[in-house]
């Protein structure tokens, strides 16, 4: 009686085991059928989630400065770790997520020049003998 258990529990196992891995393959794929083929994608890092908050607002009419803000005010808050993340740093993180993901924002890649763009307002120091900027200065 117990050898015929172990055979038919045997046999079951050989049985479930790739059906459940089967089903496990094919479950993503119904998933992606029933939204049109689209997965949704999670951005699981700082710089996806500034990268997905900056495009879209971009995208929305919105001003370069004004998403600027916004995404790096929620990568600042969601980046783990002891020190702040810079400015630049955030800019890194934004493009990076918008390269490694160009079918996630499809539209971004025209924006990404804006985040390397210095500002035209600030005046560079001026120097006490003259009212010379160093560029001027030196300039060759």
């Amino acid at each position: 009686m117990a050898v015929r258990r172990a055979s038919r529990q045997a046999r079951l196992r050989a049985w479930l085991v790739p059906l459940t891995l089967t089903a496990a393959a094919w479950l993503p794929a119904a998933a992606s059928a029933q939204n049109g083929g689209v997965v949704p994608v999670v951005m699981s890092t700082p710089g996806g989630r500034g990268a997905q908050i900056y495009c879209f607002m971009r995208d929305s009419g919105n001003n370069h400065q004004v998403s600027w803000d916004a995404a790096y005010e929620v990568i600042k808050r969601h980046s783990s770790g002891l020190l702040r993340t810079s400015p630049q740093q955030a800019a890194v993180m934004i493009t990076e997520a918008v390269v490694q993901g160009p079918d996630t924002f499809p539209n971004c890649g025209m924006y990404l020049g804006d985040l390397y763009r210095r500002e035209e307002t600030q005046a560079s120091p001026q120097s006490a003998a003259g009212g010379m900027t160093r560029g001027e200065r030196y300039g060759y």
